[in-house]
């Protein structure tokens, strides 16, 4: 019998079924300062240990400070989920990358870097966005505290069997350093809606996805979840192998693992998805969000829509669409690249590793930072950092007038010091624009990671495939 991708990897790890939910068995655990500590005051309420902590891999990242690591944390919460979390990895013997680690960063990024990410596995995390890793062909996806908990005690997690949902990605991008993959993510759910994917896992398909690379991927899987879908998958090929080899959790036989993927990890023709969505990137252009969620997105050739605009006859969206303008303070009619920002943000899971710095570094350099703006950037680990500064991105950004911060999820939530001034205006290459998200009564604008650094040099948005980078 033909299966999809999703399909191969859940009966591979399903364990039992009962009363229409299933038992799965858990590859890889990976655990921040956020979620984690009242999991670990269960196991010893209860008087458990960790099952696998050989499996279970912990960082900081949610509160880290992204200046000066060498002072104290002031906020207490932040200094006490971390200390907790220093103390826990302790006590159960599992592997830290701490605020001093080389290898630090954000959850989602690391995975990936360290080859603790692996085609073929089952991999959660208690936050939402553990999607990314399904670039690299693993079913990755996020789980609440109480799951954390028993992940960590059994190595197993509960959960009803999502639907398959296809999205192919076709055509061909006429200007690739222009239209990048975040741009067809926000497409994408522009066209779906936030809840299109509710209660499936989507694979992507398509010409375009097998010319991305695994950064670009990454990109697209981390934002499944703002379509509403439980995680999202792109089949492993000869270009998620490579990027493997050689890192440092990947195991010893490596060569026998990759055949085994070569000729296991695919979709078999004719397996049936219970839904499918096809997207034609010809007449993609660069997308730039307007409202409070990341369906709220246009061209930015467009204009602000009015709210009956953008419901289609909807009530409820037209309120929602009402109240976002409202929030964001915009006039429908505005054209998007009249539309000033006061900061710039460029990181996050979606667009903080060394490819997006690339990226945008071609924008910027030469370049000044607009006198109006405070733009910075905030590499995605450690690794990244150093990585960066080895090719001397890091001068290039500081040159324009950057900020050039140390590792973390930083300004993507207000969880840090990073934050917006109510009534501030970003650009930000991060994954949510709700209300609030980054700073109480902030303004977030979900764009790529070029498009943001183009703002940060005219402090409006601009049509990047218009700059000229000579």
């Amino acid at each position: 019998m033909t299966k999809t991708l999703f399909e191969k990897i859940w009966n591979s790890h399903l364990i039992d079924e009962q009363d229409g939910r299933s038992l799965l068995y858990i590859d890889r655990h990976l655990v921040h300062e956020v979620t984690s500590p009242q999991a670990f005051d269960g196991l010893r309420m209860n008087k458990r240990k960790v099952r696998r902590p050989d499996l279970t891999f912990a960082t900081m990242d949610h509160n880290v400070p992204t200046n000066n690591r060498s002072l104290p944390i002031v906020d207490q919460t932040s200094a006490m989920q971390i200390q907790a979390l220093e103390r826990n990895c302790k006590e159960f013997g599992i592997q830290l990358f701490d605020i001093n680690s080389p290898n630090q960063g954000i959850v989602h990024v690391i995975g990936p870097e360290l080859g603790i990410t692996l085609p073929g596995t089952t991999i959660v995390c208690g936050d939402s966005h553990t999607s990314t890793q399904g670039a690299f062909g693993a079913f990755a996806f996020g789980i609440g505290t109480s799951d954390v908990e028993h992940v960590l005690a059994t190595q197993c997690i509960w959960m009803e069997k999502p639907n398959t949902f296809e999205i192919k990605i076709e055509g061909k991008r006429k200007n690739p350093h222009a239209v990048t993959a975040k741009d067809i993510i926000l497409s994408i759910i522009r066209e779906i809606g936030t809840g299109g994917g509710v209660g499936c896992v989507f694979e992507y398909k398509g010409e375009v996805v097998s010319e991305f690379s695994m950064e670009q991927r990454m990109t697209i899987c981390n934002m499944s979840i703002e379509g509403g879908a439980r995680a999202g998958l792109v089949a492993p090929d000869e270009k998620t192998f490579q990027y493997l080899k050689g890192r440092r959790y990947i195991p010893k036989n490596y060569d026998e693992y990759v055949e085994y993927w070569k000729e296991n990890l695919k979709t078999d023709s004719g397996a049936k998805f219970d839904k499918s969505f096809t997207i034609c990137t010809d007449k993609i252009v660069p997308q730039v969000s307007w409202g409070t969620n990341p369906a709220m997105t246009v061209d930015v050739t467009g204009s602000v829509p009015f709210a009956e605009e953008y419901a289609k006859g909807n009530p409820e969206e037209e309120k929602a669409a009402n109240r976002a303008l409202q929030y964001m303070g915009l006039k429908p009619g505005t054209p998007i690249t009249d539309i000033t920002v006061d900061r710039v943000f460029i990181g996050s899971c979606t667009n903080s590793r060394l490819e997006d710095l690339i990226e945008a570094s071609t924008i910027v350099k030469g370049k000044k930072v607009s006198p109006k703006v405070r733009a910075m950037i905030v590499p995605g680990s450690q690794n990244v950092k150093k990585q960066a500064e080895e090719i001397g991105l890091d001068k290039i950004f500081k040159d324009a007038g950057f900020e050039w911060r140390e590792s973390g999820c930083s300004m993507c939530l207000g969880m840090n010091p990073d934050i917006l001034a109510t009534g501030e205006r970003c650009a930000s290459t991060s994954n949510r624009n709700f209300e609030g998200r980054q700073g109480t009564g902030g303004r977030t604008h979900l764009v790529s990671p070029v498009m943001a650094a183009a703002a940060s040099i005219y402090g409006h948005f601009v049509d990047v495939r218009e700059m000229d980078l000579n």
